[in-house]
């Protein structure tokens, strides 16, 4: 029977990279972290002893504590987050559940750009469309949730970065951006190894959209369509980000779930 405050791997694998995804917290300590230094998607680091932190952290969400193992650790300071009110669970094995699930995506921890700032902060130019808020999407479903992003001119973006200690992206001639025919939102895949079925999928369909090439994948025209709807609805690069990331959130369960999936009217039309 499984313990009443856990959460399995596969049931952790269905809420990464859906809004519904609980915090994560990574309290493995540095011994076990350096010799195996890689995070489950979307998680953070946090010291196991810093239970107030962690508390403030997570505020009034859920949260999911992981461990080596999804022993003593995890268990323990569950429990003491339930104390305080806390909707909290661990995860069942730990780090060596989530490492041993086929086709489980792990984040090189030395892939995440390193910032002064917590969270990091990334900077692109201004009017973002199309890969400019794929990209923000992936970072804050996959890699940082609390992730801040900056929108300049284009002439400003690398003396911004370097004032504000951000990562340019999608910028020409820098380290995040497009390689050959690829997207940015390709580079990060790679760099981040998130290269699941389902994010492969979503990236053909941004890559057809971007760089207009239609023919690789029908959904193109239609995400090129709604991008640049969005961009003339919102003045504020803000507001297009957020209003984008619940057109990513949908695009990512139609690649995950749904691609199969067909419409006709009547209902009962015959094939």
């Amino acid at each position: 029977m499984p313990a009443p405050n856990s959460i399995t791997e596969k049931q952790l694998m269905r809420l990464i990279g859906t809004p519904q995804a609980p915090v994560l917290v990574d309290i493995r300590i540095d011994s076990d972290f350096d010799a195996d230094p890689y995070l489950i998607p979307g998680s953070v680091r946090h010291s196991a002893k810093d239970i107030e932190g962690i508390v403030e952290r997570i505020g009034n969400h859920a949260v999911v504590i992981i461990c080596q193992k999804g022993k003593k650790l995890s268990q323990g300071l569950v429990s003491w987050l339930r104390s305080k009110g806390c909707e909290a669970e661990y995860l069942e094995g730990g780090m060596f559940a989530w490492r041993d699930l086929p086709d489980a995506p792990r984040v090189p921890a030395a892939a995440v750009p390193k910032h002064s700032n917590v969270p990091s902060v990334w900077v692109t130019r201004h009017r973002p469309k199309i890969d400019r808020i794929a990209c923000p999407w992936l970072i804050l479903r996959f890699v940082d949730p609390d992730a801040q992003f900056l929108f300049v001119a284009p002439s400003e973006v690398l003396s911004a970065a370097e004032v504000f200690d951000a990562t340019p992206f999608d910028i020409e001639d820098t380290f995040w951006s497009h390689r050959q025919d690829r997207c940015t939102f390709d580079t990060m895949l790679d760099e981040f190894q998130l290269r699941t079925p389902a994010l492969d999928r979503l990236a053909t369909v941004i890559r057809a959209a971007d760089t207009n090439r239609h023919d690789l994948a029908p959904e193109a025209a239609g995400l090129l369509a709604v991008s640049v709807g969005l961009s003339r609805q919102y003045r504020d690069d803000h507001q297009n980000l957020a209003a984008g990331l619940h057109l990513y959130d949908a695009l990512y369960r139609w690649a995950r779930d749904g691609k199969d999936e067909r419409h006709d009217w009547p209902t009962d039309r015959k094939a």
